[in-house]
């Protein structure tokens, strides 16, 4: 425990000194810290030894997942996004569905032997996305802010959606007895997972704000604790969420928004920073932190068992299943052909996806291995493709976004170029000149 415990501390703290100019380079942190789990895990050098059970790595993909979707949607502009929400509805509405039915479709030929709810599985829990793996996409200004916006509330809200889904269809498919009719269950289901996060995650941080504007107008904040309040209402609100029977993740991502709405107007922008600033950093550790422990747990073994089927499912998933149906959905709105495929290319998988698999990993079925590999094998080539990428397509949107618009001149302003030509200009001419 001490031998692991010392070796990551001093890779983060070399990590810490460095991180700036590795987050500008064409290297992710989540690249980083895989290929050290990797490295150090028990399969190549064998110094990390992460005895961590699938309960464990569960609950630290969870409360990972939790922290950041809070401090993300914490963040989020309300004003951008009033001005610009249609483009997380069609993202939401129309590009997630057509992304999970083109997800299955493809299932279907590259994995014949999976069962239809194997299928379906497999195409949720690779639609939800991770605005964390590509980091500068949503955090560079350098990028529209429509774009900036759009991709971190679909990044927030799809995992949420798809969990009542991934319920759904794994009670189907290890064939739980369902009381009643299939679809009074299944809006039972959505009822309890959705209805229960959103009661949770609203009461909790609506109680949380007063409590936190009462302290700050008779100055009980101390400077040192500051930062402990949204650390332990994003955990509360993931915690008591799921007891209750609710979607942690949705509570989480809705208490975010309403501390967003509310925070400015009761505490005031200046303290936004300074409350959130805890939260965020403890996303980032745990989310480091999990990306050290898949890649020294499952990175090693899923390149004993690779497969021709699972790296070509992976890598249509990146593309041809993520990509036409956001193009598709941004149909009729003002975003150029290049910022469609821009937002169809940054839809890395990541954490939502590593959770959805440990409850597909749980369930025991019949095509678990399949499903598992094709769902590693897609959230590492995400980690790798979108981490490198990130920076240069950046780079190269933000050049854009800042040429100059070409206007063209009035027809009347052209006439009167048109008319003042140096002849013109000396006067009208003389007879006879």
């Amino acid at each position: 425990m001490y031998q692991n415990a010392a070796l990551l501390a001093v890779f983060l703290l070399i990590y810490s000194a460095v991180a700036g100019r590795i987050e500008r380079s064409l290297i992710s942190g989540p690249i980083v810290f895989t290929v050290i789990g990797f490295l150090l895990g028990p399969d190549v050098l064998g110094a990390l030894r992460i005895n961590i059970t699938g309960e464990g790595l569960r609950l630290l993909a969870e409360l990972t997942l939790a922290m950041v979707l809070f401090t993300d949607a914490a963040n989020a502009d309300f004003d951008v996004v009033r001005r610009n929400l249609g483009l997380p509805e069609r993202l939401l509405g129309v590009g997630l569905p057509l992304t999970i039915l083109l997800g299955f479709l493809f299932a279907a030929i590259v994995f014949p032997s999976l069962d239809i709810l194997e299928m379906a599985l497999l195409a949720t829990i690779l639609a939800p996305t991770d605005a964390a793996l590509g980091k500068p996409v949503v955090t560079n200004r350098a990028v529209p802010v429509v774009i900036r916006e759009a991709l971190n509330l679909e990044s927030g809200l799809n995992d949420g959606i798809c969990v009542p889904i991934v319920v759904i269809l794994l009670d189907l498919a290890v064939g739980t007895q369902i009381e009643g009719a299939t679809i009074g269950h299944v809006g039972w289901v959505v009822v309890e997972e959705i209805g229960i996060g959103l009661i949770v995650g609203l009461v909790l941080t609506w109680l949380t704000i007063l409590v936190l504007r009462f302290a700050e107008r008779y100055g009980w904040i101390g400077e040192h604790w500051v930062e402990i309040p949204i650390v332990a209402l994003a955990a509360a609100c993931f915690a008591a969420a799921q007891a209750a029977g609710g979607s942690g993740f949705i509570a989480c991502f809705v208490g975010g928004l309403l501390l967003s709405g509310l925070l400015l107007s009761g505490l005031g922008a200046r303290h936004k920073e300074e409350l959130l600033r805890g939260a965020e950093h403890m996303g980032e550790a745990l989310a480091l932190l999990t990306w050290v422990v898949f890649g020294g747990i499952v990175v090693a073994r899923m390149i004993d068992r690779v497969t021709w089927p699972a790296l070509v499912y992976a890598v249509l998933s990146l593309t041809v299943i993520r990509m036409p149906p956001v193009f598709l959905c941004l149909i009729g709105t003002r975003t150029s052909t290049t910022d469609k495929l821009f937002i169809g290319w940054f839809g890395p998988r990541g954490l939502a996806t590593i959770v959805f698999a440990i409850l597909v990993l749980d369930a025991k079925l019949p095509g678990n291995d399949t499903v598992i590999l094709a769902a590693g094998w897609t959230v590492l080539l995400s980690v790798i493709a979108h981490g490198v990428t990130a920076n240069p397509l950046v780079k190269a949107i933000g050049s854009r976004s800042r040429e100059p618009p070409k206007v063209r001149a009035p027809l009347t302003q052209i006439d009167d170029l048109r008319n003042n030509t140096p002849e013109n200009l000396l006067g009208p001419k003389k007879p006879g000149s």
